[in-house]
């Protein structure tokens, strides 16, 4: 247990919160709420990389930009909505933002991305003439230019070959869609009516959260909406705190590599631990500078993957939002892989995040040994991209093939899962082989790939493809393996 003498004084209760039921019950509305933007999304979505693989994600925000709620959808998406609204209010003024304006953002330097083919779709909630919340949702689109079809490749040696780069800019004006942006994402596509019905699909989630936002404030009024909002967070935040404070105080460090293009090389991802007075420092000081290939790690991904680790092993049940990172400092030097400078790439940086995932849960699970994990199984990337000779159609099928999740104390790890900070699911042969010209010949688990031990890691998976055309791109992105 820490000594807690000289520790500040935990979290107060807040004094002018509503009764605890009206704090629930309008805390629930707004989980409700993100869960709904996400069933919507889905359902409407064109491409099998959202309504199949459900590679996307809703949240909540309040007027501060603090997340209130995100629903369960893929975890390292966090750090990109919050960057993204963080973005939107530095470069609108409150005043130049009408109902029924959103806007849309993926660049990892300007516009708060974690990379190009997220693109996040922000809206703001008005009451009375001002903004009083945000709603916010990320889809992961197949393509939106760049080099390699799929605009996700680890060959990438600049931003620039990645594809289309937005800043914040305006989607839909006072609720009419703003055709110039369009038209520029829809250009920038080798899908572009794959991205039209994607795009589509996001406005309409944000439509469905705007509305709930509304009906729950007319209801209860803005001020319980706040300090009911307030009171959430705060909630939050004290369960972490007390986490936190449950540990031993001390220094905890541990590095792991990423595998790089020279064959002969591996990256170096360093972190030390500093837990202290009922908060922790994740300092990644030592990690080796930034890449020439893709395989970099912006901002917004560095703490959604620290933010992930952290909760999942030290309260789990805690709410997701932006007051259950309050007791978590993070600093990373500029210019290495973990923070890295334009016009660095970052596009395959979910296999990067794999890693930097192991390290953080290496480095807590010194100070909280009965509940950590071992390193958990890489998973890799593959994209098909060619004309389906059924239609004529050129067709981007991005998938990610699983590993499994590390060796707990307790038991095996899971089979054929993606690491913390993922959670989209595999694309069901079915919906594959009716959308592209593919026959998946044989899926199943690849027996003792998890290891030995008392306890065994999870289990990760073969897939078997064969081409129905003549023809067909097939890009591959591999982490821990060599294609």
């Amino acid at each position: 247990m820490a000594d807690r003498s000289e520790a500040p004084d935990p979290i107060a209760p807040n004094p002018t919160a509503p009764d605890p039921i009206t704090t629930e019950v309008v805390s629930r509305h707004v989980l409700a709420a993100a869960a709904e933007m996400g069933i919507v999304l889905m359902r409407t979505a064109f491409s099998p990389n959202i309504k199949e693989r459900n590679d996307c994600s809703t949240a909540v925000f309040n007027a501060r930009g603090d997340v209130v709620a995100q629903a369960e959808h893929i975890a390292i998406h966090l750090g990109s909505m919050i960057g993204a609204i963080e973005n939107v209010t530095a470069r609108f003024d409150p005043s130049e933002i009408r109902p029924g304006d959103m806007f849309v953002a993926n660049d990892p330097y300007n516009g708060g991305g974690s990379h190009l083919p997220d693109l996040n779709v922000i809206a703001p909630v008005f009451h009375d003439g001002r903004i009083v919340a945000y709603v916010a949702n990320i889809a992961h689109h197949a393509d939106v230019g760049g080099m390699v079809p799929g605009s996700e490749a680890a060959v990438c040696e600049t931003i620039f070959q990645e594809g289309l780069r937005l800043p914040p800019v305006r989607l839909v004006r006072e609720g009419a869609v703003n055709r110039d942006v369009i038209d520029i994402i829809l250009l920038n596509s080798r899908t572009p009516e794959e991205r039209r019905g994607d795009l589509n699909a996001q406005i309409a989630a944000n439509n469905v959260g705007v509305r709930s936002m509304t009906r729950l404030i007319e209801r209860y009024g803005l001020d319980v909406f706040d300090r009911a909002l307030d009171a959430y967070l705060d909630f939050s935040a004290r369960r972490m705190e007390a986490a936190v404070r449950d540990l031993p105080e001390g220094r905890y460090e541990a590095e792991d590599f990423i595998s790089s293009a020279d064959e002969n090389a591996e990256a170096r991802l360093a972190c030390a631990l500093t837990i202290a007075q009922g908060r922790m420092k994740f300092d990644f000081t030592g990690t080796d500078p930034q890449l020439n290939e893709a395989r970099n790690i912006p901002h917004q991904a560095l703490l959604a993957t620290v933010y992930t680790v952290a909760k999942a092993l030290l309260d789990p049940g805690a709410p997701a939002n932006g007051g259950a990172f309050r007791v978590i400092d993070i600093a990373a030097p500029s210019g290495c892989i973990v923070q890295p400078t334009p016009p660095a790439p970052v596009g395959a940086r979910s296999l990067s995040c794999g890693v930097l995932s192991d390290v953080v849960l290496a480095a807590l699970s010194q100070a909280i040994p009965d509940k950590g994990m071992a390193r958990c199984g890489p998973h890799g990337l593959i994209l098909l991209s060619g004309t389906d000779p059924r239609d004529g159609r050129y067709f981007v099928n991005y998938e990610t093939v699983a590993g499994g999740l590390g060796a707990l104390p307790h038991r095996d790890g899971l089979d054929a899962v993606r690491t913390l900070t993922s959670g989209s699911a595999n694309l069901p042969v079915e919906a594959l082989e009716h959308d592209f010209p593919v026959r998946v010949e044989r899926y199943a688990l690849r027996d003792g790939s998890g290891g030995e031990g008392r306890h065994r890691g999870g289990r990760g998976v073969l897939r078997d493809y064969r081409i129905l055309g003549e023809s067909m791109t097939v890009s591959l992105t591999g982490e821990r393996q060599r294609v």
